[in-house]
């Protein structure tokens, strides 16, 4: 698949490339990134290389993972975004935000807008985010995005050798009033 640009009220969402390095280094390099996400750490130059010069257009090209960088209209660097394909609909997504815009809104407007994508252009009906069980940040995100929080997962992340529980969530296409490309039939509701 050919990377796609979104753009929203206040950002462009766009696929990274070899003259975004210097700004994903610089962002990676925020402990709180590198400690709640599974980049590596340390964060060396090479994978900041690495990943707008293979890992991201690769993800692209066989539609495994759709990864945006979002920016503001100045050109900075806001967060990176992707979601990764795990099974016939179903993807998941991921992100981080500088530590800089923290705090204005920006990744829950990008995840959105990925969402919107997912759903009506690449035949995506279950969006799920996963968090390590303490990124309150990375929760509150998903929950002002509509995501539904469905419980907690043991063992379920892999993060720099270390298996951690995470949170799950959902997001379904029905969330943001639009049509699912499969049917959906949830299970009966159970009386107490």
């Amino acid at each position: 698949m050919d990377p796609v640009t979104l753009t929203t009220e206040r950002l462009l969402l766009r696929t990274v490339d070899p003259q975004d390095a210097d700004a994903v280094f610089a962002a990676a390099q925020d402990p709180d990134i590198q400690r709640w996400t599974t980049i590596p750490s340390p964060y060396l130059r090479e994978h900041a290389e690495g990943f707008v010069g293979q890992i991201a257009p690769d993800g692209w090209a066989d539609a495994s993972m759709f990864t945006f960088g979002v920016f503001l209209p100045s050109g900075d660097l806001v967060s990176m975004l992707g979601l990764t394909m795990r099974s016939l609909g179903v993807a998941e997504v991921g992100f981080w935000t500088a530590k800089e815009h923290r705090g204005n809104g920006y990744i829950t407007e990008a995840t959105l807008a990925a969402a919107r994508w997912a759903f009506t252009q690449v035949s995506i009906d279950r969006l799920e985010w996963r968090a390590e069980v303490g990124n309150a940040g990375s929760r509150a995100v998903a929950e002002r995005a509509g995501f539904t929080v469905e419980g907690t997962l043991r063992s379920a992340i892999n993060n720099k050798g270390i298996r951690r529980d995470c949170w799950v969530g959902s997001l379904l296409p029905s969330d943001l009033g639009l049509p699912s490309s499969a049917p959906y039939l949830p299970a009966p509701s159970r009386r107490a």
